[in-house]
């Protein structure tokens, strides 16, 4: 059982940056593969960067090169750094947590890009 705690929205204006927090708790953190989502109103959950328990990464096209993910497993966090950010990325994100046979999810954190 893992348990995911998102923190670290709120509102900035265009072109500024955030830095979302996961905070995991439970056992085998460093087996997950670790995600962000995020789901903006009347539109479905999208993916938005994902990174391995080996490290690997990939980001969703439109985030590349203004978004990065992270972790540590040592601190059972993973990070989402957020940078140049659009009226369009305003969303709740969540967190997630999955490897064969189990998917968890943070309870989502609001992100308002607005002038």
């Amino acid at each position: 059982q893992v348990q995911l705690v998102d923190s670290g929205g709120g509102l900035v204006q265009p072109g500024g940056s955030l830095r979302l927090s996961c905070a995991a708790s439970g056992s085998l953190f460093s087996l997950y593969t670790m995600a962000w989502y995020r789901q903006a109103p009347g539109k479905e959950r999208e993916l938005v960067a994902r990174i391995t328990n080996g490290g690997n990464t990939n980001y969703a096209d439109s985030m590349k090169g203004r978004f990065t993910i992270s972790r540590d497993n040592a601190e059972k966090k993973v990070y989402l750094k957020m940078n140049s950010l659009k009226p369009e990325d305003t969303a709740v994100y969540y967190c997630n947590a999955q490897k064969p046979g189990y998917m968890y999810w943070g309870q989502g954190t609001q992100v308002t890009v607005s002038s």
